[in-house]
């Protein structure tokens, strides 16, 4: 009991002490001075400089030499790849195998579908339009949507459908464009010069006896023009072709006061067709 005792006096004498230290600033009472652990030993000026050997000197190490820089790779121009791609197509079956395994427009990497075609390739009347939108996408069909049911009805008016198996009452539909822009978006002149060459060799595997450009797009492509609203309804020549501008439907669908001018592009287009050809 009386070593018990002492034991336990001792204890709470060295924390009484301990307590009284820490009050005092004394955080670390294992030293007898306050020892800075961050700082470096100060250099003796008066202590003597030894000598470094000269097998440890060290020796400046030669720079590698600089690789050399790489060939540059030649630049492909997209439009003459286009050129040659679509020169080789000699079905509408080649021409979409082409389009869908073409490497440079980027377009393609955003699509669903390459958009070929619709109706009959027999046709008379060969329809171009401007790209492929939502539904055209996903269908994998040109003119599904929306301004697709308006041309419908647009054409069945004078009596021409995609569906008609007969040549002389169908049409057959195209775009200037395979794949969807983002956004909806016009295709930019970089993007309609590279597929301009699918399209012109499009248009001699068809052969047909009209072209109808509808909408600023394809004027620019086939024509070279734009302004739709004033090249509508003025025949134009190209491929050596004749091409008749109307307003896309989708603008028909926003202006329906238009309409009266497509039907009067739509009674010219009949009225062409009825003229026998000149000799």
């Amino acid at each position: 009991m009386g070593i018990a005792q002492d034991i336990l006096e001792d204890w709470h004498a060295s924390f009484a002490a301990l307590s009284w230290w820490q009050e005092l600033g004394v955080l670390d009472p294992i030293g007898e001075a306050t020892v800075d652990r961050y700082a470096l030993p100060a250099a003796d000026p008066h202590a003597p400089q030894r000598a470094t050997p000269a097998a440890q000197t060290p020796r400046p190490q030669a720079r590698p030499a600089a690789p050399a820089p790489e060939p540059e790779a030649p630049k492909v121009d997209p439009v003459a790849v286009s050129r040659q791609m679509a020169a080789a197509c000699a079905t509408r079956e080649a021409l979409h195998e082409a389009l869908a395994a073409y490497p440079h427009c980027d377009l393609k990497k955003g699509a669903r579908n390459t958009v070929l075609s619709d109706g009959n390739p027999q046709a008379r009347v060969m329809i171009i339009g401007e790209a492929p939108g939502a539904d055209e996408d996903r269908q994998g069909l040109p003119f599904v949507g929306r301004a697709g049911q308006m041309l419908d009805r647009m054409f069945a008016a004078i009596g021409l459908a995609r569906s008609a198996p007969d040549a002389s009452a169908s049409v057959y539909i195209t775009n200037v464009m395979p794949w969807k822009p983002p956004g909806n978006r016009d295709p930019s002149t970089e993007e309609i010069a590279m597929m301009l060459p699918f399209l012109e060799r499009h248009v001699a595997l068809i052969d047909p006896d009209v072209m109808v450009v509808m909408g600023n797009i394809p004027a620019q492509a086939v024509l070279r023009q734009r302004g739709i609203t004033r090249l509508r309804g003025q025949w134009a020549q190209a491929w050596g072709k004749p091409v008749l501008p109307m307003l896309h439907p989708a603008y028909l669908l926003r202006n329906p006061i238009a309409k009266r001018e497509a039907w009067a592009d739509l009674l010219a287009l009949q009225a062409h067709l009825r003229t026998p050809p000149q000799p």
